[in-house]
Order: C-alpha cells, then sequence, then structure tokens
C-alpha cells in the first residue's frame, strides 16, 4: 500500500493564530500523555520556535493525543510537517494509545516517547501501516509476555518478509508487505514499525559497515521488562538475543540507532541534532575501549571545533562511520570495538589523518598538515568472541516447523502476482510485446495490478513512452508507485519526447533515491512559457535550512516549492524536477555531481549554480598488475573539497536495477581521465581472509591544462599460501541420494568445502559471490562442495535463486553430521552453527583457506589462494 497525503497549508498568519489559541486551550486542559513538567515545558519551547511552518495541534482531541502530536511535531524534520498530513499522524496516534491501553505493556514514559510513539524508523516513506498491524496482531500478543510477544511478531513479520537485496531507498512498512521482500535496512524498519504497532517499544541498530567485511546490516531490538533485547528482522529464532549476525556483530568496530526527540538513556552519545539523537551502543555486542582524538594545527595548537570523521575501511574507502566536533581544547573521543579505524579531522581547509587502534591506543593526535604522498595502512578488525545460545533441539525442531508454515503463508501470497500468462493477455490487450510486459509485471511483485492499470489506461500513441518510463525507473519503483503517480509523470512529460536527453533527463522522474511523487501537473503550471534561466530564478527564494533536516531525509519536490524550505539535496531535486517538468532536460553531473541544464541553443550542458566552472586537468591510473581492480572493491577515488575527501562517482549515470547492478564508465586504467583539477586520494585495499585489509592511500593534485600519473598498488600479503589447519577428505556426505565421501566427488587436487545453510543471509552472499566470480572458478575446474546439515535444509535450496553458479558446484546434505563434527574437531571450530563454513584443502586434508559466517567478497579471497596454489 503506497499512501502519500499531501499536507494543504495555509497562510503562515492564519497558521500561527490558530497554533497560539490551541496551545493555551491545551495548557488549560489536564491529563496527558506526558507527566514530566520540565520535559512538556521543552516541548513546548520547541514548538514555539517551529510555530512559523508547523501546523496547529486542534484543540478538540483528547489530552493524551494533544502531547502526543506535540512531541511529534516538535522533533520531526521539516520535510514530513509538509509532507504528511496532520491526519497521518493522529491516526497513528490513535492506534499507538490504543494499543497502549489495551495490550497493557508496563512502559516507562520516556520509553515509550522515544520507541513507541514516533512514526519513523529510519528514512522510509511513512504510512498508516500501523492501523493495519495493531489489528492484525493485537489477538496474537494479547496476554504474552513481552519477550515472547517479541518473538510473535517477528514470526508475524517473517510471514510477510524475506530478505532480498535492493537498492538505497528504504520502502514504507507497507510497501515491503506489499512486495513481500526487502533489504535488511527495510525488513528492520517494517518489523520495528510492526513492534510499534503493539505499543512494545524497539529501535533499528545499524552497523554502518562492518571491520571485517565489506557491507553493512541493520536488525532490531526491542525492551523487554526493562532490558533491551534484539532479534533478527524477519528471522525469528526460538529465543531473543540470538541471530546469524552474532558472530558479525561481535567483530564490528560500531553500532548504533537513532533516537527521534530527546534522548533519555545512559548510551554514549554520537550525535545530537535537532530531530533526533544517534547513541552507541556497541558494547551490547562486543568488547569496546574508549579513545581520544586530539586535534591540531601545523604549530601543535589545539584546533577548537574541529570537525573529525571515525572512518571505517569498507568498498575501499574510509566511511565516515561516526563525525563529532573537537571540544575547546581540540579533543573529542569514541568507544568502539577493538579493531583499525582512520581518523580523518579538518577545520573546514585544511586536513589530517591517523590510525587509531582501538584497545592499544587510548589518544592520538591529528595534525592539520595537509599530508600529500603514500600512506600505508594495516588495517585489523575486532577479534572477536565466541557466540553461543542455548536452544534445545525441540525449541529448533518446533522454529523451524513454524518457519515452514509462514513460508508457505507467504508462498501462497506471492502465488497472486501476476504470471507469463497473465501479462501475454496484457501485451495483446495493449498491443505491446508479450516479453517486454512480463519482465514488467514480473518486477512489480505485489504492485503488478497498479503497472497494468497504468499500462490499460495509457493511450495507444503514448504507449512506447510509458514503456520507456517503466523502464527507466527503478526496479523498487515499480514495486510501489501508484498508476496515478505514473500517470502524472508521463500526461506532462509525453509532449516533449522529441526533445534532446528525453528518457533520462526529462522522462525520468528520479534524480537520486527518493520515492517517486506526483508533481509535474503542478510544477507544468509554474512560470507559462519560461526560460529555464527565469524557472530557476523561482528557486532562488527557497531557504537552506538543514539544521531543520540533518539526517538529509528526501523531502518532496512539493514540499519545497510550497514551504520553500529545503536542504541542499532537497533543493536541487527541486529545480531538477521543476525543469523537467517544463520540457528542459536537467540532471546532476554524473562525475561531479554539477547541478545542469541542457542549452538546446548551444547544445551544452550549463552549470546552474553561479559558482565558477573549475578548470579541468587530467590523471592516467596506472595499474601494472595481470587483473584489473574493481571499482568499490579494491578501490576508489575521492576529492578534497573544505577539507573533506569525498568520492568521486566513476559509475554510469544509468541504473535500472537493485542495489550492486551499476557500470563503471568505461576503463579506468592506463589512459587520461579528465577531473576538475584539485586535491584527490587514490585507495585501495587487499582484503585478507581473517577480514584485515592492506591499504594503500595515494594523495595527490590534478592541475589545470596539465596531465599526471599516479599508480594504483594493490598491496600483498607476504606470506605464502600455508596449510592453517587439517580436514578429513574421507568424510561422507549425501548426494542424489546415495552415501559417499568427499574425495569420492572432488577426485585428486584441491577443492573447496562448504557448510551452508539454506534461506540464510550470510550463505546467499556467499552463493551471490561464486556466482559473480562463475567464469573463474569453472577455469579452474575444481569441485566446490555444498553440504547442508540435513535433508531438509537441502530441500530448501534453490541455485537459481542466486543466477548460474559455476558448474563446479554440487550439492548435498551432511550424513548424520559427520562432516560438521569431524570439521569442527580437527578445525577447532567453537560454533560449528556460525554458518557458512569454507574451506580449501587438498586430497590429503591439508587445509589452506578458512573462512566462518558472514563474509562480503569470499569469492575474491578464495581466488587470490587458488591463484597462489
Amino acid at each position: 500500500m503506497h499512501i502519500f497525503i499531501k499536507k494543504k497549508h495555509s497562510t503562515i498568519m492564519k497558521k500561527t493564530l490558530i497554533f497560539v489559541i490551541a496551545s493555551l486551550l491545551a495548557s488549560c486542559s489536564g491529563g496527558g500523555l506526558i507527566s514530566d513538567k520540565a520535559r512538556k515545558a521543552e516541548i513546548e519551547q520547541k514548538l514555539e520556535s517551529r510555530k512559523g511552518w508547523i501546523p496547529a495541534i486542534p484543540a478538540d482531541i483528547s489530552a493524551e493525543e494533544q502531547d502526543a502530536l506535540k512531541f511529534l511535531y516538535a522533533y520531526m524534520p521539516v520535510g514530513d510537517a509538509w509532507d504528511f498530513s496532520q491526519e497521518l499522524y493522529l491516526t497513528n496516534v490513535r492506534t499507538t494509545l490504543k494499543a497502549k491501553d489495551s495490550l497493557g505493556w508496563n512502559v516507562p514514559e520516556e520509553i515509550f516517547l522515544s520507541y513507541v510513539l514516533p512514526v519513523r524508523v529510519n528514512n522510509e516513506n511513512l504510512d498508516t501501516s500501523r492501523v493495519t498491524f495493531y489489528n492484525e496482531l493485537k489477538d496474537r500478543v494479547k496476554g504474552l509476555s513481552m519477550r515472547d510477544a517479541i518473538l510473535e511478531v517477528n514470526h508475524w513479520c517473517h510471514e510477510k518478509v524475506v530478505y532480498t537485496p535492493s537498492d538505497a531507498r528504504t520502502s514504507a512498512p507497507s510497501a515491503s508487505v506489499r512486495s513481500a521482500y526487502g533489504r535488511c535496512g527495510e525488513e528492520s524498519t517494517f518489523t520495528v514499525a510492526a513492534l510499534r504497532a503493539v505499543g512494545i517499544p524497539s529501535r533499528q541498530v545499524y552497523t554502518p559497515r562492518w571491520a571485517h567485511s565489506d557491507d553493512n546490516h541493520a536488525w532490531v531490538e526491542a525492551w523487554a521488562d526493562g532490558e533491551w533485547v534484539y532479534i533478527g528482522a524477519c528471522e525469528p529464532e526460538p529465543v531473543v538475543n540470538t541471530g546469524w549476525f552474532d558472530a558479525p556483530a561481535a567483530r564490528a568496530l560500531l553500532m548504533h540507532t537513532k533516537v527521534f526527540g530527546k534522548h533519555y538513556g545512559t548510551e554514549e552519545v554520537i550525535s545530537e541534532n535537532d530531530c533526533f539523537v544517534e547513541i552507541n551502543v556497541t558494547k551490547n555486542y562486543a568488547d569496546v575501549a574508549s579513545a581520544v582524538v586530539e586535534v591540531v594545527d601545523n604549530q601543535g595548537k589545539a584546533v577548537a571545533g574541529a570537525n573529525v570523521d571515525f572512518g571505517i575501511y569498507n568498498y575501499a574507502q574510509f566511511y565516515p562511520a561516526a563525525r563529532k566536533k573537537a571540544d575547546s581544547v581540540g579533543r573529542t573521543s569514541l568507544s568502539a570495538g577493538l579493531g583499525s579505524m582512520v581518523v580523518w579531522a579538518n577545520d573546514g581547509s585544511n586536513y589530517g589523518f591517523s590510525q587509531l587502534n582501538f584497545g592499544q591506543d587510548s589518544l592520538i593526535r591529528v595534525v592539520l598538515n595537509n599530508p600529500v604522498g603514500v600512506t600505508a595502512f594495516d588495517i585489523v578488525p575486532p577479534a572477536g568472541k565466541s557466540v553461543s545460545r542455548e536452544i534445545t533441539p525441540a525449541q529448533r525442531a518446533e522454529n523451524n516447523l513454524r518457519l515452514a508454515v509462514e513460508d508457505s503463508i507467504r508462498n501462497c501470497y506471492t502465488s497472486t502476482f501476476a504470471t507469463a500468462e497473465s501479462a501475454a493477455a496484457l501485451a495483446v490487450q495493449i498491443g505491446a510485446q508479450a516479453a517486454d510486459v512480463e519482465q514488467l509485471l514480473s518486477a512489480s511483485r505485489g504492485n503488478h495490478d497498479q503497472i497494468a492499470k497504468f499500462l490499460k489506461e495509457t493511450p495507444k500513441e503514448q504507449l512506447s513512452v510509458a514503456l520507456m518510463l517503466l523502464n527507466v525507473v527503478s526496479a523498487k519503483d515499480l514495486r510501489d508507485t501508484p498508476a496515478d503517480v505514473l500517470r502524472d509523470h508521463l500526461t506532462v512529460a509525453y509532449q516533449y519526447c522529441n526533445e534532446p536527453f528525453f528518457e533520462e533527463y526529462i522522462l525520468n522522474p528520479r534524480v537520486g533515491y527518493e520515492l517517486l511523487t506526483p508533481f509535474r501537473t503542478r510544477f507544468a503550471q509554474v512560470g507559462g512559457c519560461a526560460t529555464a534561466q527565469e524557472l530557476i530564478a523561482t528557486t532562488k527564494s527557497v531557504k537552506l535550512v538543514p539544521e531543520l533536516n540533518p539526517g538529509n531525509f528526501h523531502i518532496t519536490p512539493l514540499a519545497v516549492h510550497d514551504s520553500r524550505m529545503a536542504d541542499k539535496a532537497a533543493y536541487e531535486r527541486y529545480v531538477i524536477t521543476l525543469l523537467r517538468s517544463k520540457g528542459y532536460a536537467a540532471r546532476l553531473e554524473p562525475v561531479t555531481e554539477n547541478l545542469q541544464y541542457y542549452d538546446t541553443a548551444s547544445a551544452k550542458w550549463v552549470n546552474i549554480t553561479t559558482a565558477a566552472v573549475p578548470e579541468k586537468g587530467k590523471v592516467v591510473i596506472e595499474f601494472k598488475g595481470k587483473e584489473e581492480p574493481k571499482l568499490m572493491t579494491h578501490f576508489t577515488l575521492a576529492k578534497l573539497t573544505d577539507g573533506v575527501f569525498n568520492t568521486v562517482n566513476l559509475r554510469s549515470s544509468r541504473s535500472n536495477v537493485d542495489m550492486g547492478g551499476e557500470k563503471v564508465r568505461g576503463s579506468l586504467f592506463n589512459s587520461p581521465l579528465e577531473l576538475e583539477q584539485g586535491r584527490y586520494m587514490l585507495v585501495s585495499g587487499t582484503r585478507l581472509a581473517s577480514g584485515a585489509v592492506l591499504v594503500n592511500d595515494v594523495i595527490f593534485d590534478v592541475e589545470a591544462g596539465r596531465e599526471s600519473k599516479v599508480e594504483l598498488i594493490m598491496r600483498q600479503d607476504d606470506a605464502k599460501v600455508k596449510v592453517i589447519g587439517e580436514m578429513n577428505p574421507e568424510s561422507l556426505y549425501v548426494r542424489d541420494g546415495n552415501v559417499g565421501s568427499l574425495l569420492a566427488t572432488t577426485g585428486r587436487g584441491y577443492f573447496i568445502l562448504a557448510l551452508v545453510g539454506a534461506k540464510q543471509e550470510p550463505t546467499n552472499h556467499a552463493m551471490r559471490d561464486l556466482t559473480a566470480l562463475k567464469d573463474f572458478y569453472e577455469k579452474w575446474g575444481r569441485s566446490i562442495v555444498l553440504v547442508f546439515k540435513d535433508a531438509e535444509q537441502f530441500s530448501k535450496f534453490d541455485a537459481q535463486e542466486f543466477g548460474i553458479l559455476p558448474n563446479t558446484v554440487v550439492a548435498g546434505y551432511d550424513n548424520e553430521g559427520q562432516t560438521a563434527a569431524i570439521l569442527k574437531d580437527m578445525m577447532k571450530i567453537q560454533n560449528i552453527n556460525n554458518l557458512p563454513i569454507f574451506i580449501i584443502a587438498d586430497t590429503f586434508g591439508r587445509v589452506v583457506f578458512f573462512s566462518q559466517g558472514y563474509q562480503i567478497g569470499l569469492g575474491e579471497q578464495m581466488k587470490r589462494v587458488i591463484d597462489n596454489l
């Protein structure tokens, strides 16, 4: 269900008068949701500072409802006040209060305000799913303990949604239910929404980047009788405080959560702003240590107020997992897992950096001396610790039975999605190619009725452009965009179909990763026959208020147009969508991200900003190795701006696939690459099987009109391949119904053995890694043996789910647990259930590679070992 409720604002004067009157009336009434007088006064003060752009609180609702709305409006980002009606918030509030009164959880006021009342979880589109979720769940959790209720809600969530990777936009909870899947950020947003719907305090926990592997993860913490417990979202376990991510979390450097509104707890505050507080929950999962960072200038003088980024190496860049400000003596601190970060500091123009090893360094100094040249970092992730929960065989069996039933419920729903037959029938009806229609309807999943409706209602002369529109938007857009929104874009844009760059930069309603909303019909009426420059001039009255949207949540173009307030990203989207609505091609330039429109008279792209256009130079990135490194896996390029190195977008501008499918903009090596003049940083890294990374960092200058060279170096571990353990190649497993040894399958030589789990996220990632390197593993020609725990697990394995695996992959299941038991004993594995486990061994059982648990880039790691055998 896609719910987008546009707010209709009256004049500021009228709104302010009503606000004052309503506040006075409310202050005279007794009772209410908030009993703490200081807290109530703080909220009133916040409301007073925002009264120019938030609506009045109705006087004809209960005191509890008034307090709840006041709390929400006191802390919400500016876009949420303009993009969503007060009716949406009041509907959610009333459901929340109903759950509070009917289900009887004993939740303290400050916990309720922070972790039950807020509608927003992260950066998702807001909706009224809380009403639906409450009605479906209230009878299932009534009378249960809070812990059992948390588990029950997660089972219900598993009935609705299963993990599938997708792009960076976070779907609304109702949209996730409709499509029946989502990535971890969407699963956790959905699960938090479901828990809050029945009055259980909950929050989304993120590790912004893993330390031992590329990628990140999100899960859920819920409050049960005075204690925070955790669950894997849509991944029910028999008990709380267990999940496949237990071991990776114990190796993480940083885990945090957002608290919308005021934070009343004792956790370490990472950052605090006008809308939310980001708190550090790492110690809930990993051993931690604190360290102090001191920032000084070239003369050794403390730099008060310096910006300090704590960078985790991930996807070949130092991701700023935490951003802090130095105090009056140039210091700040952070608690984190016992591993390495690189700390970057700047004063807005000068920069410096230093490696920080938590647990070893209690204080480091960063000098803002603008270093250039080569720096080598040996990045070490936390070692982690053994994590296991006592789950009885009976509990596991019962849980597995429930999971199977829940899978069947979800599969029953997804069986109602469009089929090849229904797509073919629609294609005949509208006069389109059956394959084209089937691809679109299949991708739209639970939104197939809206895509079909849009196509059926499209005039025949516009059909080709309608299909073009559906192919230019993202896969996720197909899953949650209503027909009327698509109609808004097609109807207005169609008249410009002969203009240059029509498909990508006029028809396309998308600028970044925002939710698609209807804006063209309104914007088409702006400015009459105005030129591009005249239209741009009308946007200059928009006030940039980044402090009112500190989380960079998406603000719709219409909200910017009506409120005349935005952050930088929202303003740029507003300008682009306004120009596209009037038939002018507009974009963010793919590499520099400069705001531009296309001038047909000069046949050139024109920068919209008034700043001088930087001159350009060229750089040749030299690579002397055999196999080209991959962008965002092995290397990145970043440009220095205001003391901060920001990653340069070297991917292609067009992406109509979910996350991970973008293409690089041609070859980047050994030929000149044109860049704006300035200072750049080339980061490259080799991740080892242990999770450690050998990083090479080169900072260099690109001069206008000149060509320079920089070498990309992939550092290698000096140690040759070593025998690190042993296993028994005669271990038995079941393949094609017959019991046989591993050796009988693999023959002589090296092979890969993997203990894996079906429908488990870590195993799924490993399978996708093998698919990505299919050609290499087929050329190697050695067996890759996938062994599942038992016949039941093996029966759930669907190789087609991962594309085309290497043809050397064979799969079966363990013969009465023999292979797992032998491997556990001979390799001294503490927790054999932390899957997947991959080893490379030879005929004699000599193990030269071992990996356990969640890893991104596993296929690359094994390839490096194989290349050296």
